[in-house]
């Protein structure tokens, strides 16, 4: 058993990739405070949308982004949430063909009642 392992080689510990000619993107330090006073430093890509809004490690509270030592002024977001059912249903008929099927299925429904009271 012991002479089928590979000799010399740590698998898994150590990258076979050569680090020359690797150019990492630019980076930028964030820092966001929370109303505790907890600051939490973030790297992120130079060019990467920045967050209004971090999560707090300490206390879960929502920290605001710091910019020059001030908070940032929070935009109002237009994210409406996710859609309802009945806001898709919306998207494909008209309440005047909604009231239609409602007219056909509650008459449908009335007939059905009807017929199973003839029965007994």
């Amino acid at each position: 058993m012991s002479q089928s392992t590979m000799r010399g080689m740590r698998l898994g510990a150590q990258s076979l990739e050569a680090t020359s000619g690797i150019v990492f993107s630019e980076r930028s330090d964030y820092t966001y405070v929370c109303a505790s006073g907890h600051e939490t430093v973030l790297t992120f890509a130079a060019e990467a949308e920045l967050p209004q809004t971090w999560q707090c490690k300490s206390c879960s509270v929502l920290a605001t982004l710091q910019e020059g030592g001030k908070s940032v002024i929070l935009e109002a977001s237009d994210d409406k949430g996710p859609r309802t059912h009945w806001e898709m249903i919306l998207e494909r008929r008209t309440r005047e063909e909604l009231e239609e099927i409602l007219a056909e299925r509650l008459e449908i429904m009335r007939a059905r009642r009807a017929s199973a009271k003839g029965e007994a």
